[in-house]
């Protein structure tokens, strides 16, 4: 592959789809169709966790496109695999399991009775669900900047 470009907008299309949907889905889930402020929707947008996970959609979507394009048998579509691997084992263990802490402690913080004590802002991580959607998602943006950019890109 001649540029790296289109591996870029794979990447970026993939989140870009992922915090979307993710916006939407909670907008209609909560019935929360009317936004405040600015702040809000920036808020919404970019926020970790929820359905469907960005960062698989985002990083599968690298690696199908790299797969496709550099071949399933090269060296960076299995340095691509690894570190998607890593990134989806972190949303799902990691940061899952810190967003979980963060909740108890903000709970101790309000119940403790101490003004100055204020709530943490919680880092969200991702059940297996939405990690798997997030990965169909990202396997279906990365076929289709493929299909759509790679080709011609090719070698």
């Amino acid at each position: 592959m001649k540029s790296g470009f289109y591996a870029i907008v794979a990447f970026v299309t993939g989140f870009l789809v992922a915090q979307m949907s993710k916006f939407i889905i909670g907008r209609v889930s909560k019935n929360k169709r009317e936004l405040k402020n600015f702040k809000e929707v920036v808020q919404d947008l970019v926020r970790s966790g929820g359905m469907p996970s960005g960062h698989s959609a985002s990083f599968v979507a690298l690696t199908t496109f790299l797969g496709l394009g550099e071949g399933f048998d090269s060296a960076i579509f299995a340095l691509a695999v690894g570190i998607t691997i890593i990134i989806i084992y972190d949303a799902v263990n990691v940061r899952y399991a810190v967003g979980e802490h963060g909740k108890l402690l903000n709970e101790i913080a309000k119940s403790d009775g101490n003004a100055k004590t204020k709530p943490q802002k919680l880092v969200e991580g991702h059940t297996v669900l939405e990690v798997i959607v997030g990965g169909l998602v990202g396997a279906l943006i990365g076929v289709a900047v493929f299909m759509i950019f790679g080709i011609n890109a090719a070698v």
